[in-house]
């Protein structure tokens, strides 16, 4: 199998063309395929699908073998990789039920992300404690709660918020702090991957419920433990700014 890997401030992923790949991937192959020690490596897989240009149909993986709705990061190396492969500036991704318009800079990498449903806050009770918390979906879900991003903090909620009944479906996981206007600090449990260094989704959640709340202004800064990128929220589309890198491109064997 050809593949090259890409990270996105620090949340890596392997790209596959499914016309190259000698059998349909499948959970137990992205399973191993990500697994550090039996196979490459990585936070998930995204699989191009077709390519008509500078257009292309996506599918992204999560490393337990389970399928994403959405990943900011996966669509901002994807578009990276369509503007090299196709020679344009804005290539266009469709994901599921969504078309996303990219800008390419160099490394720098702008996606729409599409709209935001942004809910009003509700009540978690996990392990006794009553914990509130934003939803958002975009285009996947997200459970946004306002309180100090510690990894601790992270670990232990991390988990048992992504399966609590509330999201039969589970659920990503922001805590977040608001540092000052335009600012945000968050730590990111992604469904299905657990602690993650950066997610672009997760970063957008947290900056649109932040926006819909009044907690900031938009644009924001965010601030993840791999580094920072910029969202904006125009018109209720959630705009994903940051860099990419090409890490290797390799076969298996």
């Amino acid at each position: 199998m050809r593949f090259s890997k890409w990270h996105a401030l620090g949340n890596a992923y392997l790209l596959v063309e499914r016309r190259e790949l000698p059998e349909p991937l499948s959970m137990e192959a992205v399973r191993r395929l990500c697994d550090a020690r039996y196979g490459l490596g990585a936070d998930g897989i995204l699989e191009i699908v077709d390519v008509r240009g500078p257009e292309a149909d996506l599918a992204i993986w999560n490393p337990d073998g389970s399928r994403a709705e959405l990943s900011g990061n996966g669509a901002r190396i994807a578009a990276c990789w369509l503007a090299r492969r196709s020679g344009v500036a804005f290539p266009r991704l469709r994901v599921g039920e969504r078309v996303l318009s990219a800008r390419v800079e160099g490394d720098e990498i702008e996606v729409d992300l599409g709209p935001a449903e942004v809910g009003r806050p509700e009540v978690l009770e996990i392990e006794g404690e009553r914990l509130e918390f934003v939803p958002v979906s975009i285009g996947n879900p997200h459970a946004v709660f306002r309180r100090e991003p510690t990894r601790d903090e992270l670990l232990r909620l991390g988990p048992l918020v992504e399966r609590h009944e509330r999201f039969p479906a589970r659920t990503n996981v922001q805590l977040v702090r608001v540092d000052g206007p335009g600012e945000l600090t968050v730590a990111v449990w992604e469904r299905g991957a657990g602690e993650t260094l950066s997610s672009g989704s997760s970063a957008a959640a947290a900056a649109a419920a932040a926006q819909a709340h009044g907690w900031s202004d938009c644009p924001i800064s965010v601030r993840l433990p791999g580094g920072t990128v910029t969202v904006d929220v125009r018109e209720n589309r959630v705009v994903l700014s940051g860099p990419v890198a090409e890490i290797a491109r390799g076969e298996t064997v």
